[in-house]
């Protein structure tokens, strides 16, 4: 069986490569039957705008990041992928298309796996009862969405992710 993960996390007030590492290393820690969608792709681009503002979206042509652009492909995603990872873990801002992602999973009832600190200005009753799963690091976000995908899955140990991993996972980089 294929499955579809959608990784959601801020975008504005991060860099482009704040926003893609933890995405690249999260699909790199999937296996074959498990594809991750990033709302980073096809947006290159942005890699030389520094940190990403609302200002550098609207003065770009690229019809990927209109708001309407924006608005449909991300909902596109949500309502195809089978489960949604979400990583809030080192967000100082409120993100607010991310909190928009969060409602359209619940709409679709998809699942949510929800990477976050206690601290976090995103730790809410109402965000961490969407989800359906809130673990502390990305790693266990990465298990946790892998349990709920792969009827046949198999522990930390048995999927090839040691112990150690999660000083080496990317935080997100929040430049405001």
């Amino acid at each position: 069986m294929e499955f579809l993960l959608f990784l959601s996390g801020p975008i504005i007030g991060c860099t482009y490569e704040g926003c893609s590492d933890w995405r690249n290393y999260v699909a790199n820690k999937l296996p074959s039957n498990i594809q991750a969608i990033s709302p980073m792709r096809g947006k290159e681009f942005l890699s030389n705008q520094g940190v990403i503002g609302k200002e550098n979206l609207r003065e770009n042509t690229s019809s990927l990041i209109t708001s309407s652009g924006i608005t449909t492909r991300d909902r596109f995603d949500i309502a195809r992928c089978d489960v949604v990872l979400m990583n809030l873990i080192g967000a100082t801002q409120i993100t607010i298309g991310t909190m928009i992602e969060l409602g359209w999973a619940d709409a679709y009832r998809k699942p949510v796996v929800l990477a976050i600190e206690k601290q976090n200005i995103h730790h809410h009753p109402i965000v961490c009862g969407i989800a359906g799963f809130v673990v502390p690091t990305l790693d266990e976000a990465i298990q946790t969405a892998m349990a709920v995908l792969m009827p046949n899955y198999r522990s930390i140990n048995d999927n090839n992710i040691t112990d150690n991993i999660q000083s080496d996972s990317p935080k997100i980089v929040n430049n405001m």
